[in-house]
């Protein structure tokens, strides 16, 4: 398919949005667990824990997403949890809106709050941002390329839109359950809001999974959401102890999309009093390798393999 055919500036304008979805989708996995205090020092993640995910915009492929628990650094004097979230579309896609996203997000060891939010895009649309939290104060700094926006107080316990991620999944699930937790990008701070309709199991490329399926609130979310009535952003997590996402499911404005898991790479070990999600984390674990084909073939874009750096944005 010639890149004529698609309706050039329409075409532009829809894979921006699109792509931004899909990357604040993945963020706004932050809502699936109950709002209480973890019960155990022993995180359902680990440093090396890395997950590939597949995205589809309607039918067309579009591109990969990858989330990494990096190793343990020491930021401002505190030890902290590198997270990364990178997100790159394929090379069909690149011609007319090219994505090179990069997102680096910091707490302290012991995953009670954030410490630094670092945000690159080096496609199309260029950005630097870095938000600073100061918990003394309690308060944000954030900065696009140097230039300063006028700090704004949070609330205490607040996340980054990434490292909420890693936060929530030292909790349980439950249905009927809906929770809440500050979140702040660095412009605004939020309760972020989801609710755990219903706990079913769920077909995808890796296998079949024993899933809770939780629904965000996507009041405080702008853009493509904001612009279609009744727009609805569904997410099926693993109900096992590592709460992993293998799916994501939406319809927006400018179509639909959806996000599957195809690689999982140093995912601790299950509970086994949790039975046949472990039989399903072994079964996919035993077919990663022939994923990872699949998707390549799928997918013609490079994945990003091992620690996770710069070189990765590409240009």
């Amino acid at each position: 398919m010639k890149v004529s055919s698609l309706n050039s500036h329409h075409g532009r304008l829809e894979a921006q949005l699109v792509f931004k979805f899909i990357v604040m989708a993945f963020v706004m996995i932050l809502c699936f667990a109950e709002n209480t205090k973890a019960v155990e020092k022993a995180f359902p993640f680990y440093p090396g824990e890395k997950l590939t995910f597949q995205v589809r915009w309607s039918f067309i492929p579009a591109g990969v997403v990858v989330i990494e628990v990096l190793p343990i650094e020491t930021i401002n004097g505190v030890k902290s949890y590198h997270f990364v979230m990178i997100a790159k579309t394929n090379p069909f896609i690149d011609l007319f809106y090219k994505v090179r996203d990069r997102i680096d997000a910091y707490t302290d060891i012991e995953m009670t709050h954030s410490i630094l939010y670092k945000k690159q895009n080096e496609g199309k649309s260029k950005r630097n941002v870095i938000v600073n939290f100061n918990w003394e104060k309690q308060e944000v700094l954030y900065s696009n390329f140097g230039k300063k926006r006028k700090p704004i107080s949070i609330l205490p316990g607040s996340f980054d839109p990434l490292s909420v991620f890693y936060a929530f999944r030292l909790h349980d699930l439950k249905e009927n359950k809906e929770t809440e937790i500050p979140v702040t990008d660095g412009k605004k701070c939020v309760m972020g809001k989801a609710r755990v309709l219903k706990r079913e199991k769920i077909k995808v490329a890796s296998g079949t999974y024993d899933t809770y399926l939780v629904e965000p609130d996507l009041k405080h979310i702008g853009g493509v959401f904001k612009k279609r009535k009744g727009a609805k952003l569904e997410i099926w997590v693993t109900a096992d102890t590592h709460r992993i996402p293998v799916k994501i499911k939406s319809k927006v404005i400018v179509g639909s999309f959806v996000a599957e898991l195809i690689s999982a790479e140093k995912i601790g070990p299950t509970d086994p009093h949790l039975g046949n999600t472990l039989t399903a984390w072994d079964r996919f674990l035993s077919v990663r390798s022939i994923l990872d084909i699949r998707a390549h073939q799928v997918f013609p874009v490079e994945v990003p393999q091992g620690k996770i750096s710069d070189e990765h944005l590409g240009s």
